[in-house]
C-alpha cells in the first residue's frame, strides 16, 4: 500500500525529530566524555605529586581543575539544550536523562 503525502511528511518529521535529540545527546556525550578525561588527568597528576606536591605541580593540578570546571560547564550547558530540545518536542520527563547523563560536581582549587 502506497503511503499518502501528508504520511511521508509525518514520517519525515519523526526521523528529522529523532535526528536533532540524537545529535543533542552525542554532543553531551562527547562533552561528558571528554570532562572524565580531564578528571582522570588531574587524579593521575595527584598521583604523580606524592603527598607534598610542590608550588609548580600545584599550580599545574589547579589550571587542569580550572580547565575541568570548564568542561563541565560546557557539559551542563549541553544537557540544558537537549532538555530544551526535548521540551520542544513534547517530551516532559526526563527521569532517564538525568540518570544517564550524570554531571559531576565541581572540582575545587587547592
Amino acid at each position: 500500500m502506497r503511503k499518502s503525502a501528508w504520511e511521508k511528511t509525518q514520517e519525515e518529521l519523526l526521523q528529522e525529530r529523532a535526528e536533532i535529540l540524537g545529535r543533542a545527546g552525542e554532543a553531551l556525550s562527547a562533552a561528558l566524555s571528554d570532562l572524565e578525561k580531564i578528571g582522570r588527568s588531574i587524579t593521575e597528576r595527584f598521583r604523580e605529586a606524592g603527598e607534598s606536591p610542590g608550588p609548580e605541580t600545584l599550580t599545574e593540578i589547579n589550571r587542569e581543575i580550572r580547565h575541568y570546571n570548564r568542561a563541565r560547564e560546557y557539559a551542563q550547558l549541553r544537557y540544558y539544550y537537549l532538555i530544551v530540545t526535548r521540551e520542544a518536542m513534547g517530551i516532559r520527563r526526563h527521569k532517564a536523562v538525568e540518570e544517564v547523563y550524570k554531571i559531576p560536581p565541581k572540582k575545587k582549587y587547592l
